[in-house]
């Protein structure tokens, strides 16, 4: 083997990409089914206190952003730092636009 044939190797061996399977995906699928099932139960069930419902429904919410951003927008994977960073200032002006409008409106 040449100099030249152990480099071509070698670069084959570097650049071949961890291919991710379906099983993650099923697994997170099932993850936010289970999730909505969750949510549906919650409000399904009338007798429950409506503050511990609005509350399951925000932690179900947030939980589901969470799977969706990490797994189906690959926001976990690496190289994605940017996307990442300009969701959060969005999160925060909008976040500071609501509260300065209650603030506004009832104060």
């Amino acid at each position: 083997m040449t100099t030249a044939d152990r480099q071509a190797s070698r670069d084959v061996v570097k650049h071949s990409a961890r291919h991710e399977g379906p099983q993650k995906h099923i697994i997170v699928f099932i993850f936010s089914i289970i999730l909505t099932a969750i949510a549906f139960a919650a409000v399904a069930a009338g007798g429950v206190n409506p503050a511990f419902t609005v509350i399951l429904l925000l932690a179900m919410a947030v939980l589901q952003v969470f799977v969706q951003m990490g797994y189906w927008m690959h926001l976990k994977d690496r190289g994605h730092m940017m996307p990442i960073l300009f969701m959060v200032g969005g999160f925060f002006i909008a976040g500071t636009a609501i509260v300065m409008a209650l603030y506004w409106v009832w104060w």
